[in-house]
């Protein structure tokens, strides 16, 4: 018999059976990570707060990663030794698993995930359009990375999720996050809200935008999942994701979110948000 409970159930196992589906490769034999006590943050940890909430989180990957192109080097490593053309979905969910394995899996696995990404940077390297090299293990572009993720990450968070939260809080989570950042080889690593946003603000006259900026971004944006039931809470999260970045990277991205799509994108980002926290708990 058909009850509100069983229809309510239902219709969580549908979102989460979509949601994970979306996050993990079962090609490769990928499952949800396992919340672990033995984990490099503990349960009370801000990181675990922040990264365990699947709609803000979306907004902020999305965001981080428009942030990161910005800078020749990087996009440059992503330009010349990825599939990204081809599997631009891909990237991002390797993105998400890397952020849950660090954050939630056994302590053993995360240090194993982040040696092995360290060591795929070791044969990241080459030379940019204007002959200048460059190297993904280069702790400057490492620190760069690291500040754009956790940055859109706790921006994100604190839109969707806490706009409450503390200052304290805030400079918590860039504190716990520095562990990871160390790990990865960043430098310099911030562990404080103040310090992540001067170190942007240092690194801003090394940002441009050319053809390949451009290339990069549009597929960013424009990526396809398998599920159609997903793609319309995806495509809001790339308009959230846009309206999530500070006002001089959508200029140089030439984005823009309307005076009058603003409310509605927050609205209903909020509202995905939520629904998929319901879905989860």
């Amino acid at each position: 018999m058909l009850t509100p409970r069983t229809l309510s159930n239902g219709i969580k196992q549908t979102i989460r059976r979509q949601v994970v589906d979306m996050f993990n490769d079962h090609g490769r034999g990928e499952t949800p990570v396992s919340r672990s006590a033995d984990a490099l943050f503990d349960a009370g940890s801000v990181a675990w707060r922040v990264h365990g909430d699947v709609g803000s989180m979306m907004v902020g990957g999305i965001s981080s990663l428009l942030m990161q192109m910005l800078h020749p080097s990087v996009l440059a490593g992503v330009w010349d030794h990825s599939n990204f053309r081809a599997d631009m979905h891909g990237r991002l969910r390797r993105t998400a698993r890397f952020i849950a394995v660090t954050t939630y899996a056994d302590r053993a696995l995360a240090e194993a995930t982040i040696a092995r990404v360290r060591s795929i940077h070791d044969h990241v390297r080459g030379t940019l359009p204007n002959g200048a090299a460059y190297h993904a293990n280069d702790p400057a572009l490492l620190a760069w990375v690291h500040v754009t993720e956790t940055t859109s990450f706790l921006n994100a968070w604190i839109r969707y999720g806490e706009p409450a939260m503390s200052a304290a809080d805030q400079d918590r989570y860039f504190a716990e996050m520095a562990l990871i950042g160390q790990a990865m080889g960043a430098s310099p690593v911030p562990t404080s809200r103040s310090e992540a946003q001067a170190f942007i603000e240092t690194m801003r006259p090394q940002l441009l935008v050319d053809g390949r900026t451009q290339t990069v971004a549009r597929l960013i944006m424009q990526s396809r999942t398998a599920s159609v039931a997903v793609e319309a809470p995806k495509r809001l999260a790339v308009q959230a994701a846009v309206d999530l970045l500070p006002s001089w990277a959508r200029a140089m991205h030439r984005l823009n979110i309307s005076p009058f799509e603003r409310p509605i994108v927050r609205a209903g980002t909020f509202g995905v948000a939520q629904t998929l926290r319901w879905a989860f708990k």
